[in-house]
């Protein structure tokens, strides 16, 4: 996006062609309204970049149709220079048709054509450049097809759309639409154009729209259609004036035969610019930030280094991208229609005034129909950022360039308000709404963005505190670490040729998040399906798998005009978070995966945990569609985009407490009732609280050993632990991904899923305990992590070995419960069991220890069913933990 400078933020408003209600498409679904069509068209004139194009920034769908377009605005236009009511001179006439060109031919690349061209439509920056407004009119409404009203001017318009005549899609009696204009169409606008400059007045504004057309027609019979009119509009004296350059300019613009007319790109490069090209320096388009291209390949620095630093009257935001001022304009209370209907533009009829005269037994009303005139109003409003400017007033300039390399808290500390520092200590929904407190985050996140891979390790920083909306699509794409050039490899997918899935892709794409305008929209199904097949193509060992449409949404939402990053995006999250879930035969993935969930409720919440399983409520009959969607099946996007800021911070374990933290929300509703009851709440999950759950979640997650989550089916190791998976300022156990350090002789061992599922609470590794006891020992052995004191006393080995084998040797610091204090001989239960001595640890993390698995196993099921939390049992028992040396006998006593 370019920077807003002197430009202006402009709005505009038309009405899409309403469609009938009645009628179904071919798959018998409801009909795409045209204006949820135009506005999925409308995304790709966001990403046309160019010098002499007004910026596209948002389109807002409204009431009964209406749409309302914002993109950069200038006020002075082409309309100007005709109220000097002299002819231009040939030297500005030739600028003003290179520079138009320019813009054209840049269309015509992206497959864009103007169609609209008038002198309205042609702005003039400060220093008297086009800008080309309402370029992309005719591509959002598919040609017209999609709006009640002709698209373009007929002054402006070449004859072969001239005879072609009108065409409203709302009148299916006039049969096939005309066929789409083409680039050379702008070129007959821009010769009528340069006449009305050269002859100094607007010619064919005074005209009848009927003499006018059978005027435009009976050029065809004309040789100089320059000299014709000429004579017309009685300005022959001022023509034949003319330098030959603009005369041949003129003459090639307005070539009667289409098949003749040059097209703006072989205008460019013909003689008649000779003098006036070389004037102008080619548009290097910009490097996207996953590419192959150095972004910095073009950087030019002047040669007073002050100049930089000049910003007229501190007006720092006009430097800032065009997108981020319209984003903070809404945040500061901006309203468009709000804005259209102070100015007159929309225009409300008491509701008795739009009544149908009778509506027949059908449904079908007859009667006045909308008033034409209300279709399209080409009046562009300004849109006022004094509110925006007036609220942040009290920013300071600093905040606007912000010192990466300054070792500082995450918090917006270079900001002299203090209230900033203060915002981020609220709800996360209230942060994303404070003008000012989101403007700092943009700008630091769009800094660090720029200096990705670089600046990864403070992008993860940051993100730990939010991640600003307005930049949540890159900010996710440096979290997933994607980098290269993307693109190639996504062009390089054969997304075309017909594979069994497409069949599948088709049924479920308009069942994903269909409430949302843009995924519902015609090009949202359309990249939908190209993204999709675009992973299962290059996936060959995986396959589709019902859900990987709603895995596939948020990513498509928020890089909807970069399919590439999308799918780059999607490709790096299903391996960290849904390793071998989309295998041909994936249920041992699947029953692995929620047994363990199953243990870590036992772990958290064993009152819950022994409820569910009493009324045989199991984490089959619910779970999958959370696991399989990473929750984007149950919960609508706003609120997976809160979810996920958090769940890419942490690792393939972190899904489990987010489960768990979900069914804690609804734990009393739980708890209160049976199999059938539970059933029906979550087949229409209650609303949830999703900043509680990720609250809560991270609070689970720092309670949780690294290892009890070990899953044999995970993520295999990679070569080194990756410590960006941490929560920073929580006091986390743990958070490395265990999967991602090296196995030694005190990691866990893979169980079979049969001895995993007889198992209620989870196993640790002995590498696990040692760090948790902070104990040391032979160099050879993991160094422990330095934790704070009160770590330490969140922990209690509990070691149910008989006495005699406790004294031989055990860890520093465990209690002995002896398993036949419990427990007789044939497995019964003891009236008075010796876990009463635990009751004064409960709350504490409790490893089980024994040499004997099994005792171990059904010692942590009776803490769990007399509802201790958080018990785990210490894989491999005591044989694990002699080889250390760590374990020490009682002192003698004297």
């Amino acid at each position: 996006m370019q920077p807003l400078r002197d430009a202006e933020l402009g709005a505009f408003t038309f009405f899409a062609s309403p469609l009938p209600h009645d009628v179904c498409g071919s798959n018998g679904l409801p009909l795409t309204p045209n204006s949820i069509k135009i506005l999925g068209r409308f995304q790709i004139l966001k990403t046309i970049t160019h010098p002499r194009l007004c910026q596209y920034v948002d389109i807002s769908r409204g009431k009964h149709e209406r749409l309302v377009v914002v993109a950069e605005h200038y006020e002075h236009n082409l309309k100007d220079l005709f109220k000097q009511d002299k002819p231009v001179s040939s030297e500005k006439v030739l600028q003003i048709a290179y520079e138009m060109l320019e813009g054209l031919a840049f269309m015509n690349k992206h497959g864009l054509v103007h169609r609209a061209l008038s002198p309205h439509n042609v702005l003039l920056d400060c220093k008297g450049k086009v800008k080309l407004a309402k370029f992309g009119l005719y591509h959002m409404t598919d040609h017209g097809a999609d709006v009640d009203f002709p698209i373009g001017y007929p002054s402006y318009l070449p004859p072969e759309v001239i005879a072609q005549g009108s065409f409203h899609s709302s009148e299916g009696s006039l049969g096939e639409p005309p066929l789409p204009s083409g680039p050379k169409a702008d070129v007959w606008s821009l010769g009528v154009l340069l006449f009305e400059l050269c002859a100094g007045r607007q010619l064919l504004q005074n005209i009848e729209i009927s003499e006018r057309l059978k005027f435009i027609i009976t050029l065809g019979c004309m040789d100089d259609i320059v000299t014709v009119l000429a004579e017309e509009h009685g300005c022959l004296d001022i023509i034949k004036e003319l330098p030959e350059n603009v005369m041949a300019l003129l003459r090639k613009c307005l070539t009667f035969l289409p098949s003749k007319r040059p097209t703006p790109a072989e205008l460019l490069e013909d003689i008649v610019f000779e003098g006036v090209s070389c004037l102008y320096t080619p548009y290097q388009i910009p490097v996207s930030l996953f590419s192959s291209s150095l972004r910095c390949a073009h950087l030019e620095l002047p040669e007073d280094i002050n100049e930089l630093c000049k910003v007229d009257e501190e007006d720092y935001l006009s430097e800032r991208s065009v997108d981020e001022v319209y984003h903070l304009w809404c945040l500061a209370g901006g309203d468009l229609e709000k804005e259209l209907t102070n100015k007159g533009i929309i225009q409300s009829k008491p509701p008795v005034c739009t009544l149908p005269n009778f509506i027949l037994e059908d449904g079908e009303s007859f009667g006045q129909s909308r008033d034409r005139s209300f279709l399209l109003d080409d009046t562009t409003v300004t849109l006022s950022l004094c509110q925006l400017k007036n609220r942040l007033k009290d920013v300071a300039g600093e905040a606007y360039y912000p010192l990466l390399e300054d070792e500082q808290s995450s918090l917006p500390q270079s900001n002299s308000n203090n209230e900033l520092s203060a915002a981020v200590s609220l709800p996360l929904i209230i942060r994303e709404r404070d003008t000012e407190y989101q403007l700092t985050r943009i700008v630091l996140f769009d800094r660090l963005l720029k200096a990705y891979p670089y600046k990864k390790n403070q992008i993860w920083k940051e993100a730990r505190v939010d991640i600003p909306p307005l930049l949540r699509g890159l900010a996710w794409a440096a979290l997933l670490g994607v980098e290269g050039d993307i693109q190639a490899k996504y062009d390089g997918i054969d997304k075309d040729t017909p594979i069994p899935t497409d069949r599948q892709i088709e049924v479920d794409i308009p069942r994903c998040h269909q409430y949302d305008e843009l995924l519902s929209s015609p090009q949202g199904h359309i990249k939908f399906r190209r993204v999709l097949k675009a992973w299962v193509v290059s996936h060959p060992d995986l396959v589709y798998w019902q859900g990987l449409d709603s895995l596939c949404a948020p990513f498509l939402y928020l890089n909807f005009n970069n399919e590439a990053l999308a799918y780059a995006c999607m490709s790096a999250f299903i391996p960290k978070y849904l390793y071998n879930f989309f295998l041909k035969d994936n249920s041992h993935v699947i029953q692995e995966y929620l047994t363990v969930f199953s243990q870590m409720i036992a772990f958290h919440d064993p009152e819950l945990s022994n409820h569910l399983n009493e009324i045989g409520f199991i984490p089959d009959l619910y779970a999958i569609p959370w696991f399989l969607t990473m929750f984007t099946h149950v919960f609508p996007l706003h609120k997976i985009f809160h979810l996920w800021d958090t769940l890419l911070l942490g690792n393939s374990s972190f899904p489990f407490c987010i489960g768990v933290a979900i069914l804690q929300q609804l734990r009393d509703r739980l708890l209160a009732n049976g199999f059938n009851e539970c059933i029906l709440l979550f087949s229409d999950l209650p609303e949830i609280d999703i900043e509680r759950c990720v609250r809560e979640s991270i609070n689970l997650f720092c309670w949780t050993p690294k290892s009890a989550t070990y899953r044999q089916h995970a993520q295999p190791p990679k070569p080194t632990g990756d410590s960006s998976s941490s929560f920073g300022k929580n006091p986390a156990y743990y958070s490395a991904e265990y999967q991602d350090l090296p196995n030694t002789d005190l990691s866990r061992e893979p169980l079979k899923l049969s001895e995993l599922k007889a198992e209620i609470s989870p196993r640790i590794s002995a590498e696990d305990l040692i760090d948790l006891c902070e104990l040391t020992g032979p160099a050879h052995f993991k160094t422990p992590v330095k934790r704070p004191k009160t770590v330490k006393t969140k922990i209690v080995a509990v070691d149910i070995r008989s006495s005699e084998d406790f004294n031989r040797g055990h860890i520093p610091g465990s209690i002995n419960v002896p398993y036949s204090s419990v427990f007789g001989p044939d497995g019964e239960m003891l009236q008075s069991p010796g876990t009463n001595a635990l009751t004064s640890y409960k709350g504490r993390v409790i490893v089980v220890l024994s040499n004997i698995m099994k005792n171990a196993a059904t010692f942590a099921a009776h803490l769990v069913k007399v509802n201790y939390p958080r018990v785990c049992v210490l894989d491999g028992g005591m044989n694990k933990m002699k080889p250390t040396g760590l374990l020490t006998v009682p002192s003698p006593q004297i």
